[in-house]
């Protein structure tokens, strides 16, 4: 059984940084894609960023160029800095594992694992 417990998350100023790490028990962590996904209050979940076995990544428009995803393949940790935070990325946001190809992708339905998710609160 694979298990995602996200952490990191917390209340900072616009422009401020935060890393959100990702810890995956269970399973072969370097053999997995992995995403990380954000749900603000009353609106859908939503993709912000992936990263296949294979190191290569995918960013949403919203956040690329501030977030950066990126994983410890010996300390089964994916991690997810995010720079130049803005209000609008007030969420929660959730980690997930895709454990059948180890792809990339920025679609949830291919995700198999979640994580209970970690909250970020950008104040203006």
């Amino acid at each position: 059984q694979v298990q995602l417990v996200e952490s990191g998350g917390g209340l900072v100023q616009a422009g401020d940084s935060l890393r959100l790490t990702c810890t995956v028990s269970g399973g072969t962590f370097d053999r997995y894609g992995m995403g990380w996904f954000r749900q603000a209050p009353g609106k859908p979940r939503e993709f912000v960023a992936t990263m296949g076995r294979a190191v290569n990544t995918y960013y949403s428009d919203s956040v690329k160029g501030r977030f950066t995803i990126s994983r410890d393949n010996a300390k089964n940790l994916l991690f997810l800095q995010m720079n130049f935070l803005k209000p609008e990325d007030t969420a929660v946001y959730y980690c997930a594992a895709e454990t059948s190809t180890g792809l990339l992708s920025s679609r949830a339905h291919r995700y198999s694992y979640w994580g209970q998710g970690t909250q970020v609160t950008v104040s203006s």
